[in-house]
């Protein structure tokens, strides 16, 4: 749990008490002396009790009664008694230790931080908030690393330096349009996961609510809106793929994952144009690419036309409740993003930053994240492990040093080095053999990495039969995918089917018998890895993988499979 950055905490002065303590003698002294001169021994005795009463009401008072106030510019503190206040940086306070020796960390009931103490935040982590914050030394410059990395688009003025001097807590909102996420999504989360490393403290926000609106951004036609049942379904696909790539375990800036819809479920419509729809002007709306282009492009409905304000609250909500300040995204959410950190300056008065990387495209131009076969997904059930290794494995070369530096989590001395090496090399592939290792372990496993360069080797390298037929079924099936199949009746292979007339009668494998028996005699033809030598045999349910499969090799490089069924 975080804090807006402008707050009010009490502090302690326990160091004080030698000094108060002296100060308190000396007035009793004073006092006493004063009186006894005047009025005698029982005027200098009833002085030096109201003078020791005043001086301990002014001790336990200037003790217990002073605050200071946290906001950008540093610490303001004052005490009761004297309605002053004076403005000192955070770490000249620190060193003046006989002001500032223990800090009992409370929220100042006021006004301005009501919402945080009625939200559950304790004593304990304010106290870890102040100390993270101030003392804060970012593990290195998050910027940078995203610029030397291309990836990043756009920034708003001093967010670096935000960056730089405290450690910031900062979102990425992730829409359940799908129960998977997909290769597209890899950009934001990257971002999050550099965004942690760095230091900062990364929010994950899964958009219930906003799901049910559905984002124009980047889109000609409106979305099909999901019903609840969809999107709760979505949404429980997309948290446990979240939580393999950010650390929510341990740490001052471990990762938290919150649903938008736990705020929005609540919101009545009336109280949410009321509270939020008129600190945004229809003209600043009107002025967002997202909006332009779709009304270009044909209109826009009223549900689409608001989604800006919905995603703009989230950010508000997030820097009221967690002491947000950054939001991540593509740069196609830019108009999204500046709209809460409108909000932010006009309903709380506060300063919020945003970040936006570019949308990755092919060296051609064409949008990057589909394959022949549509979406790359993360869910291994809709993208086998070793298509997905095989799509990082087939990019271009001048892809291949793009990607790279965008989605390899080595650092940039490693990844030059990659790049130099593969610089000549080209056809060894080894930049791609880079990349798809990391990226499939990263979002599958070791295990389906290895099975992936297995299968790889098997299939476009010298595998031997025993590698193939020690691949599991499920990897084997992967491996398949895309050769062009045939399908065989299970009850002909059991009795047993001629090869020349499973080759050229049961599939289209040769045109005729003739073009197949000249192949086998050439010694051509292989199956399942094997040399196939004679053009008389036959095959039968036992020559198959897994009782289903047959792999046919015609040539070097033409592959097919016939499947029983």
């Amino acid at each position: 749990m975080s804090v807006p950055e402008v707050f009010e905490v009490r502090i302690s002065r326990q160091k004080a008490e030698l000094p108060l303590m002296i100060v308190a003698l000396f007035i009793c002294f004073v006092m006493w002396s004063i009186h006894y001169a005047i009025f005698g021994w029982v005027g200098g005795l009833v002085a030096a009790l109201v003078s020791l009463l005043a001086a301990g009401i002014l001790y336990f008072k200037l003790k217990g009664e002073y605050f200071i106030r946290v906001d950008e510019n540093g610490i303001g503190w004052r005490q009761n008694l004297i309605s002053k206040k004076i403005y000192i940086p955070w770490s000249y306070m620190m060193r003046v230790d006989y002001l500032v020796y223990e800090i009992n960390f409370q929220i100042k009931e006021s006004r301005q931080v009501v919402s945080f103490a009625t939200s559950g935040l304790e004593d304990e982590q304010t106290e870890a908030l102040i100390s993270r914050r101030m003392s804060f030394k970012p593990n290195f410059n998050f910027v940078e690393e995203l610029r030397w990395r291309g990836l990043l688009h756009d920034i708003m003025p001093e967010t670096e330096e935000l960056l730089q001097k405290e450690q910031v807590t900062g979102y990425c909102g992730f829409d359940p349009t799908a129960d998977s996420l997909h290769i597209g999504n890899l950009v934001p989360i990257t971002l999050l996961i550099h965004f942690q490393r760095a230091g900062h403290k990364p929010i994950a926000l899964v958009g219930g609510a906003t799901g049910m609106v559905g984002d124009p951004s980047g889109k000609s036609d409106e979305r099909k809106l999901l019903d609840a049942e969809t999107i709760n379904k979505n949404l429980e696909g997309q948290k446990k793929q979240l939580m393999q790539f950010l650390n929510f375990d341990e740490g001052s800036n471990k990762a938290e994952m919150v649903n938008n819809y736990d705020w929005f479920a609540k919101f009545g419509f009336l109280e949410f144009i009321r509270d939020v729809g008129k600190h945004i002007t229809v003209n600043y709306m009107m002025g967002k690419d997202s909006v332009k282009n779709r009304l270009e492009s044909g209109g826009m409905s009223f549900t689409e036309f608001t989604y800006q304000l919905v995603q703009g609250y989230d950010f508000l909500h997030l820097y009221n409740h967690y002491g947000c300040k950054l939001q991540l995204g593509g740069s196609d959410q830019w108009g999204n993003i500046t709209t809460g950190t409108e909000l932010v300056r006009r309903k709380a008065g506060g300063e919020a930053f945003a970040i936006t990387a570019p949308l990755v495209t092919k060296s051609d131009g064409s949008k990057f994240g589909k394959s022949e076969g549509g979406n790359i997904w993360l869910d291994r059930n809709k993208t086998s492990p070793y298509r997905f290794y095989q799509f990082w494995l087939n990019v271009a070369d001048e892809d291949a040093v793009k990607f790279i530096k965008i989605y390899s989590l080595k650092s940039k001395a490693e990844i030059e080095a990659l790049i130099e090496s593969h610089s000549g090399n080209e056809h060894l592939r080894n930049l791609q053999k880079e990349l798809a290792a990391e990226l499939t372990g990263r979002v599958h496993s070791a295990e389906d990495l290895e099975n992936a360069i297995k299968a790889t080797h098997i299939f476009f390298g010298n595998g031997t039969r025993e590698e193939l037929l020690n691949l599991n079924e499920s990897v084997l099936v992967s491996g398949l995918e895309g050769l062009e199949k045939f399908s065989v009746g299970s009850d002909l292979l059991k009795s047993g089917i001629p090869i020349l007339d499973l080759l050229a009668q049961h599939s289209t494998i040769f045109p005729s018998k003739g073009e197949a028996r000249k192949m086998i005699q050439a010694n051509g033809l292989s199956l399942n890895k094997e040399k196939y030598t004679n053009h008389d045999g036959q095959v039968s349910t036992d020559d198959l993988l897994h009782g289903k499969y047959l792999l046919v090799q015609k040539g070097k490089k033409n592959y097919f499979v016939i499947e029983a069924v």
